[in-house]
Formats: C-alpha cells, structure tokens, sequence
C-alpha cells in the first residue's frame, strides 16, 4: 500500500516527506495506521548516524496507532485495536524466554539493522528498500510491526500519551521501578530533566523515595519536576559542586543516582553525590569516562549501572505505567507537546534546544 513517511536520506540530513509502498504483514505482524509518534534522542542519534542505521530509513520508535489487519497466527490482536509500540526483540533466545527482552541477543539486527523478524523490509520505493527503526518506523502514515512490539491501548488514553512510553518513558520509570528498586525514604537524584529525566523523577515519588532531587539546566524544566515529585532542584549553571550540594541535602549522599545526559562532568557528579553503597544507573551514551576505580568505586563500594530501556518488559510494564497515567499518579501528559506532522523538523529542533521536553508527532 501506499504510505507518506519522512525519510532520512544522509546522516544529518533534514527530513524528506515521500511515499512509499509498505508490504502487507506477514505472519506475526500487524499493519497499523501510525496517529502519533514521540521523538526521541535516539531518533536523534539515528539521523546523525552516531546509531549506524542503514539509510535510507524511515525513522520513529514510539509509535501509537491503530490495527488495520493482521497476518497469520496473530492471537492478541484484531482490528481496530488501539496500540504502542516498543522496542523489538526475537521471543526465541534465552533472554527474552526469560521475560528479559531488554537484552535480546538479536536486538541490535532488529531494533539498529532496519529489518523486521524475518529479516526483510517492508518498505520500498520503486527498486530501492528502506530501513525501519526499531522494527517500527514510526515516522510514516502506516507501520508494519510485530505483534511482540505491540502493546493494547485502551480507548480512554489518547494515542498521542501512549506513543512515548514506548521508548523514553520507560526507560526513566523502569530504571527506578525495576532496576534500582528503592525503597520509601531513600535519597536518589536525576540528572537531566528531559523526557527520561521526567518519568525517574515521577517513578520515584510513586515508590516513595526521599528526597528527591532534580538536576538540569532549564528553570522551567525544574521548576516543572518539584510539580511532578521533587523534593528539591539544582541549577547546575548556578551550583558550583553538584556532588557536594546533594551531599549537604542527604547528609551522607543519595542512594541512587540516574544520569541521562551522557555528559561526562555530570556523570562524575551524579557518582561522587552516592553515600557509601550507592548506585548510579547510566541511561545515555559516553564515549569515555576515566575513573580512579579505588576512590570512586572500591573504596565507597559505589556500584555503577548500564540500563537499557528500563530493564522493561514491555507486554508486562507498560500497561503498568499507563494504569497509574488513567488513576493520575503518573502525569505524562504534562511533559508532552504535540505538532503536525509535517513540522517534524520544528518538532525535532525544539526537542534539541530545550524548548520542549517531549515532542510528539501527530499523523
């Protein structure tokens, strides 16, 4: 059939709207009218080919929609089923027979490679095939997935707050809720208020953790956070020792810490800020980061984390999350912005500067 996507043609490259023609579904896979997709660093880091994607490509990992058909031995679906989409993985390695699909040993072929499970493509224009991001390519009127990336949306949820929990919004919530798993009154502080930020910051009041404390850049962004849970805000253009200033707030350190800028300046704040037996969780790329292992880790037996998606199950963990979106206690909508989706170049450039914390595309 017939689709409209934006296509990225050559690392950094704007946006090209062209149409394209999308294979049906084959089996295990849904056809699913695209109605909103968030945007994501990652979409990001695709288009600059810091994520070597194979290009062309039709960008787009947190998509919402609705079902059109289905193909063979599809069980959970029908159509006209509301649904997000998340990250793809196999369902056949020990990992995912685990209920561990964050570290799926074909996630990288199937989320970075452009393929779907059956590695093919469903994308086409004339002789010329075209990558799919994530399994998805969200960034397009109509998406093929698969059913195993595909998550029920009920009819009270708008498609346009569905889309980012997908990626970014359990990522933030995941690493509070399944990785560190804190308890009620201990101190933790995030690093960076976007999206990922956000949804730890939100994570964390719903377990109950004391204090809490939001790091950024943004006035607003922080000032938005203590509404959304924290306890406390720290400007890091205004405070010359983040690490100490937490210190003074926690009286030996934060239990946890969470960095999701990848700057390494605030990676080594967010390690030095954790009291003894502490844990940092790392949600976003570094390049290198030096360390003296015995002043940094050894001897405050500090423990560091690498986090992918929130240690998420997808099937499992978002409907969690969007119950607590319905019953008020986890108000994504606040951090979201929407635009057309032909202002995906405005959209992706407000994201990048600040000017919004989560970007939403509507179809």
């Amino acid at each position: 059939m017939r689709i409209r996507a934006a296509v990225i043609r050559e690392a950094g490259g704007a946006f090209s709207f062209e149409e394209l023609e999308l294979d049906e579904p084959k089996a295990g896979e849904l056809l699913v009218r695209v109605v909103a997709s968030g945007i994501c660093s990652t979409d990001e880091a695709a288009r600059q080919q810091h994520a070597p994607v194979p290009l062309p490509a039709v960008l787009g990992h947190e998509g919402a929609g609705i079902v059109e058909r289905i193909g063979a031995n599809v069980s959970a679906f029908s159509p006209g089923d509301r649904v997000c989409f998340s990250f793809s993985s196999c369902g056949c390695c020990e990992p995912c027979q685990e209920g561990k699909p964050y570290i799926c040993e074909e996630s990288g072929r199937l989320n970075f490679g452009g393929v779907l499970l059956d590695g093919t493509r469903r994308l086409h224009k004339g002789d010329e095939t075209l990558s799919a991001f994530f399994g998805q390519g969200s960034f397009a009127t109509w998406a093929v997935v698969s059913e195993r990336n595909a998550i029920p949306v009920d009819k009270d949820i708008p498609l346009e707050v569905a889309a980012p929990f997908g990626c970014g919004i359990q990522t933030g919530a995941g690493t509070v809720l399944n990785v560190l798993d804190g308890r009620a009154g201990e101190a933790i502080a995030v690093f960076g208020m976007g999206a990922v930020g956000m949804s730890a910051i939100m994570a964390a009041a719903l377990a109950g953790l004391n204090p809490i404390i939001a790091v950024g850049g943004n006035a607003q962004s922080l000032a938005l956070a203590r509404e959304l849970g924290a306890t406390h805000a720290l400007n890091r253009h205004e405070v010359d020792d983040l690490a100490r200033a937490i210190v003074a707030l926690t009286r030996t350190g934060a239990h946890y810490s969470i960095d999701t800028t990848g700057a390494k300046p605030l990676i080594m704040s967010a390690l030095h800020c954790l009291r003894p037996e502490g844990s940092l969780a790392l949600l976003a790329p570094c390049e290198e980061l030096t360390l003296d292992v015995v002043s940094d880790l050894i001897g405050p037996t500090r423990r560091i984390l690498g986090v992918t998606e929130g240690a998420s199950n997808p099937p499992v963990f978002i409907p969690r999350l969007l119950r607590l979106y319905r019953e008020g206690r986890f108000p994504v909508d606040r951090i979201i912005s929407c635009y057309p989706f032909a202002d995906i170049d405005r959209a992706f450039a407000d994201s990048l500067s600040g000017k919004v914390i989560k970007a939403v595309v509507q179809m």
